[in-house]
């Protein structure tokens, strides 16, 4: 299943709106960049703006017990964040850090909720949209007491590049660990078995997608779920 393509406009989920409607919205949003390591929001925080990636992307990390956190789910220029705000919900229950720097399109979550109201089209893609995400979520918790390391890994590595769009970017041992929801250590073992395989090259932090068919074999089956709800509910191509 080949990566998400860019799209016309930055923002695939933007781009996905009627003609009549997308400049209107676009007027609304303003310009700004994502940088590495950026928190944009902490669990119990109010949520003021809501970012719409266009060429960075966002980690979404749910704290644990004993100071342990879990990636749950990321955000490219396929989506938007924070999904809480149409959802009704003021304050966020996750924490979400640029992964990626990059570009992204912000607007307040106040007005936000007005074109939400004003639009049906916007109304019913964002909709559609949150499913996704809440898919994209639950797929996750499953997916960490189900499925060996190694395939997840192989999941995790293959989202991060459909949102990088490059074959190779900067992944640290700490965030692979909260991607994976384990010690270094075992972000050591299944990214050398990865690596043995030739699937990936991994030097001190830095990725590089040798063989990404081979990649996708060996990624356990929740990258192909992630991908078929994209399709079928927002109607992107794959």
């Amino acid at each position: 299943m080949p990566h998400l393509p860019m799209a016309d406009v930055p923002n695939r989920l933007l781009d996905a709106l009627p003609n009549r409607e997308r400049p209107r919205l676009l007027d609304r949003f303003e310009s700004v960049d994502l940088v590495f390591g950026q928190c944009l929001l902490q669990p119990g925080d109010r949520i003021n703006d809501v970012y719409f990636p266009s060429g960075g992307y966002i980690s979404l990390i749910l704290p644990q017990t004993r100071g342990a956190s879990l990636e749950v789910g990321l955000v490219g220029n396929e989506g938007m964040w924070s999904v809480d705000v149409p959802l009704g919900a003021d304050t966020s229950q996750l924490r979400a850090v640029v992964q990626g720097a990059g570009s992204a399109l912000r607007m307040k979550a106040d007005l936000f909720r007005r074109e939400l109201d004003a639009s049906a089209a916007l109304r019913g893609l964002i909709s559609r949209y949150t499913v996704v995400i809440l898919q994209q979520l639950a797929q996750a918790a499953a997916c960490m007491h189900s499925h060996v390391l190694e395939g997840r890994l192989a999941r995790w590595l293959l989202m991060t590049q459909d949102r990088a769009h490059s074959g190779s970017f900067h992944l640290t041992h700490e965030y692979l660990a909260y991607m994976l929801g384990v010690r270094r250590v075992g972000v050591t073992v299944a990214a050398s078995a990865l690596q043995h395989r030739k699937l990936i090259a991994y030097r001190r932090g830095n990725i590089e997608i040798l063989n990404r068919p081979g990649l996708e074999q060996a990624a356990c089956d929740c990258y192909a779920a992630d991908q078929f709800s994209y399709g079928q509910l927002t109607r992107w191509p794959h």
